[in-house]
């Protein structure tokens, strides 16, 4: 996409808003986590607002974060128990922090805003690097079948359709370079907003070989938090990775 800026796609506009749409399964993520964790610490790949975060926390585990966006932040700053997580500021694919954690973990797709395959290795070694002996790295990411299907690699989504507003996700797919160039368009009587996002997406079984670069391993894949059965039709992978 051009002239589009990773460091700015989560920005104060964005953070503002971030937490408007929850996906409903937070609860489930948590409980996922937590059982993982096995008292801790664990510590979460771009943070953000502390969705996920802050709620393991309050489960009595030291969690930890990485994030770019000091927009996003300052809004978990804002929320109970936000002042008690440590966090650093950078890119998470570095795992710029010290010492070791039971559990390291990226959630909804975020692997995907490392930009190469680099990147996305990189990640895999610097988690290996600073996870315990016997510890986790889990994976939530979109299995990219339903990018085959698109016609002429594009395609227009009604996110949301309402009386005064309408959220639209429209999407320009790049199948060689594994690229997905995507703008969340807010058409309402305020006008137009963009958001837009670049993700380079990978298979399963690419971030398998990816862990094994690393020196992990895959111990389990489900599609979803509940453990359900990772299939042909999934649309999305819970993928937990060990020594």
């Amino acid at each position: 996409m051009k002239d589009f800026d990773p460091f700015r796609a989560f920005g104060e506009e964005v953070a503002e808003t971030y937490d408007d749409s929850l996906r409903g399964d937070e609860t489930e993520t948590v409980a996922f986590l937590e059982q993982l964790a096995g008292g801790g610490p664990a510590l979460e790949l771009a943070i953000g607002t502390g969705r996920i975060g802050l709620p393991l926390a309050a489960q009595g585990i030291r969690v930890d974060g990485i994030e770019i966006s000091p927009a996003m932040v300052a809004k978990l700053r804002a929320k109970p128990g936000g002042e008690q997580i440590a966090v650093t500021i950078g890119d998470f694919a570095d795992v710029p922090v010290e010492g070791s954690y039971r559990l390291i973990f990226v959630v909804f797709n975020t692997l995907f805003n490392l930009l190469t395959q680099d990147a996305q290795v990189r990640c895999f070694e610097n988690v290996a690097a600073h996870l315990a002996a016997d510890g986790t790295f889990v994976v939530e990411a979109f299995v990219p079948t339903f990018l085959t299907r698109l016609r002429d690699d594009q395609y227009v989504d009604a996110e949301r359709i309402e009386v005064g507003e309408v959220r639209l996700d429209v999407g320009r797919h790049d199948p060689v370079a594994q690229i997905l160039d995507e703008s969340h368009v807010v058409l309402s009587s305020e006008g137009v907003r963009l958001y837009p996002i670049v993700t380079r997406y990978a298979w399963p079984s690419e971030l398998d070989l990816m862990a094994r670069i690393a020196g992990l391993r895959l111990a389990h894949r489900w599609s979803g938090w509940q453990q359900e059965p990772f299939t042909a039709a999934s649309r999305r992978h819970v993928s937990v990775y060990r020594r």
